[in-house]
């Protein structure tokens, strides 16, 4: 079966998720690995949807998929209802069970049932969004902004400071 290359970015996360289940994320690099290590794939389009393709805040280009979340630069987790979206994207979540092989659909029903259904939140980790609903009602949109203006910051590089 030729899986497509979407749904091995989202295989190799997933069974990084499960094989470090303490580990909120993963780097472009462990991804890559791990995803090399499974399905013996070179194609340049893996790497292509780990960065940008499957990412749901990113601009669609052309992908529409919501199967990965940018966590910081150069880090990805699996995809949780409730992270940011760019409003272009309303694509998939994670692979059909008919797309792939039959060892990896109990991945895709502990996604299902577990990782998003509960916000994929382990003891004693918290998402953001929940955290700043205790401050008070904020709008999707005001939130996707803040979230924004912060990763952006967190990026930048003062020179004064050094």
């Amino acid at each position: 079966m030729n899986i497509l290359v979407a749904d091995e970015a989202w295989l190799a996360i997933a069974l990084l998720h499960r094989e470090h289940p303490n580990a909120e994320d993963f780097s472009l690099d462990e991804i890559r690995e791990r995803s090399l290590k499974e399905f013996h794939d070179r194609r340049p389009g893996v790497s292509q949807h780990i960065v940008s393709h499957c990412v749901a805040s990113n601009p669609p280009n052309p992908a529409q998929y919501r199967m990965l979340h940018s966590t910081a630069r150069g880090r990805r987790r699996l995809y949780r209802r409730g992270d940011p979206v760019h409003p272009g994207r309303r694509g998939k979540l994670h692979p059909e069970k008919r797309d792939i092989p039959e060892r990896y659909w109990p991945l895709v029903d502990w996604y299902v049932e577990e990782y998003d259904r509960n916000g994929g939140s382990a003891p004693g980790s918290s998402n953001p969004a929940i955290l700043l609903g205790f401050v008070g009602l904020i709008p999707a949109y005001d939130l996707q902004k803040m979230s924004e203006a912060i990763a952006s910051a967190c990026e930048r590089v003062d020179t004064h400071e050094w």
